[in-house]
């Protein structure tokens, strides 16, 4: 309290008690590969803004690419801005030992990183590591984009999941047999086990090595990360990453028909098509989690990935307040303000923010055995918008003209 000792006018300045809650970054990549100069940085996470930045860095003297230049190349030409490098060297694994942490281990303390790839990783560890690293409790921010073998003779073992473990039948894809344990000498098991933290894309892209010109396979990870921070930058995170064109794909390792994604879209696996007249162009927008998931789709995980990360870094100002009626209602207000602003943005669905979303920090969230645990509990519903991946039209004939009913599910 300020004491007045003299007359005359005096101005304070009031604060107003709202703490605006801003977004976080939903497009930093964070990629471990080899480098085409293998010991150029190795085991070190580099920030990259751009593509002349890594020539500097990683390529050196090599003549040829690698899946993982060409992965960073792919990334900035489809709208990428930053991105994470780790090169792990000839040999290297995606998360070492514990004295000497590689790989994913080196992508843990960055927190701006929001996607995770390692093209070229196909091996059911390597999923398994990409997978374990985003579900972790500490890094449920993250999603990463998985990679198929370069060359599968029959699409349905796609189906099948990619681990020799004897939680195989629990975790194999909707209708798929299950394995029993590890496939048999000759059978393919390619796809990666059930996760809302995960995406599957499939077939490999023919694109030209940035570094050597020709024409190479490469996996699609790199380029598909960059079509997802695209979307992300001229949509919103809200708007599913597919039916968007794959910039420096010039044709597939095979064409996916549409018999052939029948197949594979049920089972989470985002298909690459090649489309006459629109060139080729991801038509998938699936995460690895079960057909009746709440995040099976892309845009709804990486959407609610980024409001629980805005709300903890905006309302990191709550602790140590005193846990009353007062705090509650800053809660309230500030998440309520934020909210509706995702729901503008047609994030959120509902013809106005109380359908769209509701915020309930009270007393009945609350109670005195909250409150003596030092907890303030909040308890938000969202109404997320989702894809119309399937459009369907309905048409029948009148006395007079053709009518059509469109409807979207």
């Amino acid at each position: 309290m300020v004491s007045y000792a003299a007359p005359g006018v005096y101005v304070q300045e009031i604060p107003s008690g709202t703490h605006s809650i801003g977004r976080v970054g939903t497009s930093t990549l964070g990629i471990v590969g080899v480098a085409p100069d293998p010991l150029a940085r190795k085991d070190e996470a580099v920030p990259i803004d751009n593509w002349t930045q890594f020539v500097d860095t990683y390529v050196g003297s090599a003549a040829q690419g690698t899946p993982l230049s060409t992965a960073v190349y792919g990334f900035f030409a489809n709208g990428g801005g930053r991105c994470w490098v780790v090169n792990v060297g000839p040999g290297g694994t995606l998360t070492g030992t514990a004295k000497k942490p590689t790989g994913l281990a080196l992508l843990e303390a960055i927190d701006e990183v929001a996607i995770v790839a390692a093209p070229g990783f196909t091996d059911p560890q390597a999923y398994e590591d990409l997978i374990g690293h985003c579900e972790h409790p500490l890094r449920q921010d993250r999603v990463a984009i998985l990679d198929p073998p370069e060359r599968v003779s029959d699409v349905s073992a796609l189906t099948r999941v990619a681990t020799s473990g004897a939680d195989d039948a629990a975790a194999a894809a909707p209708g798929a047999p299950a394995s029993g344990g590890a496939p048999a000498a000759g059978e393919e098991a390619y796809r990666p086990r059930q996760s809302d933290f995960a995406a599957f894309y499939y077939p490999w892209i023919v694109t030209r090595d940035p570094v050597s010109g020709v024409r190479v396979a490469a996996p699609p990870s790199g380029h598909i990360a960059g079509v997802w921070a695209r979307t992300d930058a001229t949509r919103g995170v809200h708007k599913a990453p597919a039916n968007e064109p794959v910039v420096g794909a010039v044709d597939l390792v095979r064409r996916v028909s549409k018999g052939e994604q029948e197949v594979l879209n049920p089972a989470g696996v985002n298909c690459i098509r090649y489309f006459a007249g629109e060139g080729i162009r991801v038509w998938g927008a699936r995460t690895l989690a079960a057909e009746a998931h709440p995040y099976r789709y892309i845009n709804v995980r990486r959407l609610v990935n980024m409001i629980k990360e805005s709300i903890a870094d905006g309302t990191r100002w709550i602790v140590f307040e005193p846990n009353d009626y007062t705090l509650w209602a800053s809660i309230r207000r500030d998440l309520n303000a934020f909210l509706t602003n995702v729901w503008r943005d047609g994030a959120l669905l509902g013809r106005t923010p109380q359908e769209a979303f509701f915020v309930k920090c009270d007393e009945e969230t609350n109670p005195p055995e909250v409150r003596d645990a030092g907890q303030v509990v909040t308890i938000i519903g969202l109404a997320p918008v989702k894809p119309a991946e399937f459009v369907i039209f309905k048409l029948m004939q009148s006395a007079d003209a053709t009518e059509i009913e469109g409807t979207g599910a």
